[in-house]
């Protein structure tokens, strides 16, 4: 036992502070939040579901698409300035504000948008409106505190945050389940209100993160936070095009379509579940190249990195063929969809994966631009593909996988010739860009 504690010592002072509970809040918010969709869509009806499925890639579309890189940012700067000795509490407030506005105008806009989505997206579940408003307040809330706690170094609340988040979801699902709830605007709240919970939570203790110091202007939280908002939003676009493009593409001979494809859709995430289980591990590997002093070994952290990706997108692909819809009818209630069909998805879904990863490695090697203009191809190319193809969910699934793969290779070509040019990428900026991705099951 003696051993075994000097062991797992050295294990943690050989990696960065906080790499093993930011990893171990990826591992349980992943669990839980798959969790959280099997028992929702079981317990929704047939349009619920359907609207439900709409709801749950819109809202991370622009929940994390919108304010992911205002934390990345945010948590970047304030670092930078902790370096220096420099309080970073007027950068934060800079921060916060430019996220307030953005948030104000989102609301305003889906509120304005509310019959429209309601009719179109959501299959008539008013509710669902309400919840995707209160969302953006809550992904903003969440996203700017993540932001601060990684700034500051304080990772043991930021992991923590990660994992109240989806318990919180869990619980609220099963208690309307306890209830007999089959009202899919309740379930929508529960996804947008656990955010809040997990910021109370996890922030009940922290002191000292709003430091003072000297103005902050909006230049110093990045010159290139447009084009990271640019590349998040079409990102997000990109890995939910799918589920949005279904039920907006449904006739009314299909309105049992969405539903059932959003059970697949859930169904195909199995190469970014299996990522999210791994991610505990891999990262204090990669964090420990970087803690060990090798900052500068960039490609080595790159190569490991990307075998496991390659990796998880080939098994997972494999597993939604072979297995996936014998898992899918045991999952879920009424699962209809073929082992082509579910094969497809998830295979698109292992390529956004491997762009997602790629797209990290641009972003630590300063190619915002470039992986933006990788995304926005790939966002073309979908909607390119599902304009040839007319059968409903073979054009989505084939349009997802190629504007995937395209997308993928074209940031790998960047990559390689930025590579063989001589640039070189800090390990650390890898290692929290992974930590970030906002893998969503």
């Amino acid at each position: 036992m003696a051993l075994r504690a000097k062991l797992i010592g050295r294990a943690r002072e050989s990696v960065p502070e906080g790499t093993f509970a930011v990893g171990s809040g990826l591992m349980i918010a992943s669990v839980t939040s798959y969790l959280f969709l099997i028992i929702t869509l079981n317990a929704l009806p047939q349009a619920g579901k359907a609207g439900f499925g709409a709801f749950w890639g819109l809202i991370f579309v622009a929940g994390p698409g919108f304010f992911l890189p205002l934390e990345q940012e945010v948590g970047r700067s304030v670092a930078h300035r902790r370096a220096k000795g420099i309080g970073g509490g007027p950068l934060v407030h800079k921060a916060a504000r430019l996220g307030g506005a953005l948030c104000v105008v989102l609301v305003i806009a889906t509120l304005a948008l509310s019959g429209v989505l309601t009719d179109t997206l959501f299959h008539g579940q008013e509710l669902l409106v309400v919840a995707l408003a209160v969302g953006l307040v809550a992904f903003f809330c969440i996203h700017t505190a993540r932001g601060t706690l990684s700034g500051n170094g304080r990772f043991r609340p930021y992991g923590e945050m990660l994992a109240v988040e989806g318990i919180a979801r869990l619980a609220g699902a099963l208690v309307l389940v306890a209830f007999g709830v089959d009202n899919a605007g309740a379930y929508g709240l529960c996804l947008a209100l656990a955010p809040f919970a997990a910021v109370l939570v996890a922030m009940r203790k922290e002191r000292g993160l709003l430091t003072p110091g000297p103005d902050a202007p909006y230049s110093e939280l990045s010159n290139a936070l447009g084009f990271l908002l640019a590349g998040s939003v079409l990102m997000q676009l990109l890995g939910y095009s799918p589920l949005l493009a279904v039920n907006i593409l449904e006739t009314s001979a299909d309105k049992a379509a969405a539903a059932t494809f959003t059970t697949a859709f859930v169904m195909a995430r199995i190469p970014i579940l299996l990522f999210q289980a791994v991610q505990g591990t891999l990262l204090p590997k990669l964090a420990g190249l970087a803690g060990a002093g090798q900052h500068d070994d960039f490609r080595a952290g790159l190569k490991r990195l990307m075998v496991v990706v390659v990796g998880v997108a080939a098994i997972g692909s494999l597993l939604a063929f072979t297995l996936g819809p014998a898992v899918g009818e045991i999952l879920f209630q009424d699962f209809d969809i073929s082992n082509t069909n579910l094969g497809l998805l998830a295979t698109g879904s292992g390529m956004f994966i491997i762009a997602l990863t790629v797209a990290q490695a641009l972003i630590a090697l300063e190619g915002h631009a470039r992986q933006t203009f990788g995304w926005m191809v790939g966002m073309l190319v979908f909607f390119a593909v599902i304009s040839v193809i007319s059968d409903l969910f073979l054009r989505v699934e084939l349009a997802f996988l190629i504007g995937s793969a395209s997308a993928a290779l074209l940031m790998v070509f960047f990559l390689v010739r930025d590579l063989r040019s001589g640039k070189t990428g800090n390990l650390d900026d890898l290692v929290q860009g992974i930590e970030s991705e906002p893998l969503e099951i």
